[in-house]
């Protein structure tokens, strides 16, 4: 297991596994505010590469790399699970958080809830190829943070297909947010807001 810990100041109990996108790894900006947001809040932030990413430093995962990615994440959250008494969520950016969703849609009792940042809805320019055949299997609770202009699905796809989750959703959009959630093009690190309020979102979920 390679990654990064954040361990907080004043612990809640409660975990955080977070993991990167097809593109990136778990040094991404993104996931560097996300993780500093909830360990201020308390929770133990786990920021994990994917097990594509630890046998090739750069690229996008091979097909058959999703298996092995997803019991990467498992791995992980056992893992943080030693290291931290209360609940432990799971999440991650584009291809790691549809791989989160996949892995709690097989396991249920894996993890107390998802946070998904640009949840990959479909390949850019191609809507009628959703991944969502899992959705109405998840049982488990889920925060969706999504840009309006996320070219791999609009906030009204985002919307439908969350319908399809049996469980609790929140969809929290960031105006103007790009497939890394930053407001502006080539922006080097996404938006503050964009932590804050994924925070205050899932705090009230999952709380």
């Amino acid at each position: 297991m390679r990654g990064f810990l954040h361990r907080p100041a004043t612990p809640s109990g409660d975990a955080l596994v977070l993991t990167h996108g097809a593109g990136s790894d778990c040094r991404a900006p993104l996931l560097v505010a996300i993780a500093s947001a909830f360990a201020a809040r308390g929770f133990l932030v786990l920021r994990s590469d994917l097990p594509f990413r630890r046998a090739r430093s750069s690229g996008p995962p091979p097909l058959s790399a999703a298996a092995h990615d997803r019991e990467g994440l498992r791995r992980a959250v056992l893992a943080v699970r030693k290291l931290a008494p209360g609940r432990v969520f799971l999440g991650g950016h584009s291809y790691g958080g549809r791989q989160a969703t996949i892995l709690a849609a097989e396991e249920p009792d894996l993890a107390a809830g998802l946070l998904l940042l640009s949840y990959p809805l479909h390949p850019p320019r191609r809507p009628r190829e959703l991944r969502t055949a899992h959705f109405p299997r998840l049982r488990v609770r889920a925060l969706f943070v999504h840009g309006s202009r996320d070219p791999f699905g609009s906030l009204d796809e985002m919307r439908s297909a969350l319908a399809l989750i049996p469980a609790p959703t929140v969809l929290v959009p960031i105006e103007g947010g790009t497939h890394d959630l930053s407001r502006r093009p080539r922006a080097p690190a996404p938006s503050v807001d964009a932590g804050a309020a994924t925070l205050a979102a899932f705090i009230g979920l999952m709380g």
